[in-house]
């Protein structure tokens, strides 16, 4: 099953919930967050949820999309209470790129970068019920910077790049107890500035805070262990880049239980009702293949599992050369 946000015609907002091919609201709810929540409390799954409330009216999901009306999948009414996270170097492969933007001056020397990646290929695994290896984790900012399937990807001013991630993102729910719920998965394009991030890896932080991108449907229950995809850059009509890319367990050096476990052991990410988007990683860039993108190109990401394409276009902010003021009371 396949769940996913949209505004009506009449301006209203709506849950529709695909079978194969056919998708239908769900009565009764306006967000997935309702939706999750009313599940919880009557202590069954989404998918249960779904059916209890029976079939609405037929929507065409395609359509909604091509108008601009599919929104993301799952988001907070409150922006501050959603939570944009990622971990990186978690793909099989993905050191490479990562490696060629921080490599080191010393030859024999191995980066932080493949150290990190080490780590998980060596530990990032562990059995079940034990703590693996501590991913890279960073932060991308909260629901302020989570841009709806189809929106503008702005990439600021003082930004040096504006490159793609491809890749899985997992979606979550803190329940009234204060556990972490997975609601499903979604496609995504995890936005960074990897110029910025090549210049020093400390700069890290600063490349990722920028806004992201997942959805359109939502892939409720497991993620595939082989998950295939394609991503492409596309530039005035034309496709001047184009590579598929993997992920989900059999692709990647840790486990999601294992990503999961360090990203919610922290008190502050169990906040009742919150809501979590944590992207996974990827091992495919269109800027470790030398491409530099420009305002205008569309970024576009297809996998089967997954349902509807994400597809964003790139917007490049206007510059401001002066400081940001302060003010002192």
């Amino acid at each position: 099953m396949w769940l996913s946000q949209l505004t009506l015609k009449d301006g209203r907002r709506a849950v529709a919930a695909r079978m194969d091919d056919q998708a239908h609201l769900v009565p009764g709810v306006e967000t997935t967050r309702q939706l999750a929540l009313a599940a919880l409390a009557a202590g069954r799954g989404l998918e249960a949820e779904v059916k209890t409330r029976g079939a609405g009216i037929s929507v065409d999901l395609a359509a909604a999309l091509d108008e601009g009306r599919l929104l993301l999948p799952l988001d907070h009414e409150d922006p501050a209470h959603l939570h944009l996270t990622g971990t990186g170097l978690t793909h099989l492969g993905s050191a490479s790129a990562r490696d060629k933007m921080h490599a080191s001056m010393d030859a024999g020397e191995l980066t932080d970068s493949m150290k990190m990646f080490r780590m998980g290929l060596e530990g990032g695994k562990p059995e079940a019920g034990r703590i693996g290896a501590q991913p890279e984790w960073f932060w991308k900012g909260n629901g302020y910077n989570a841009v709806a399937p189809g929106q503008p990807l702005a990439s600021p001013g003082f930004a040096l790049d504006a490159g793609e991630e491809p890749e899985i993102a997992g979606l979550y729910i803190v329940a009234p107890d204060g556990r972490p719920v997975r609601l499903g998965f979604a496609l995504a394009n995890e936005f960074s500035d990897h110029v910025t991030e090549r210049g020093n890896y400390l700069w890290l932080a600063h490349s990722k805070l920028r806004p992201a991108s997942y959805g359109p449907e939502m892939l409720v229950g497991d993620l595939p262990q082989n998950v295939e995809g394609t991503s492409s850059l596309i530039r005035d009509g034309k496709t001047i880049w184009e590579k598929p890319f993997l992920s989900g367990e059999a692709n990647m050096s840790h486990t999601l239980a294992n990503l999961e476990h360090h990203h919610f052991k922290y008190g502050l990410f169990r906040r009742p009702g919150d809501v979590h988007v944590h992207f996974f990683g990827t091992a495919t860039l269109s800027f470790a293949d030398g491409i530099s993108t420009e305002a205008g190109d569309r970024f576009r990401i297809v996998c089967p599992d997954f349902g509807l394409p994400l597809t964003n276009p790139l917007t490049v902010e206007a510059a401001d050369p002066a400081p940001v003021p302060v003010l002192a009371l």
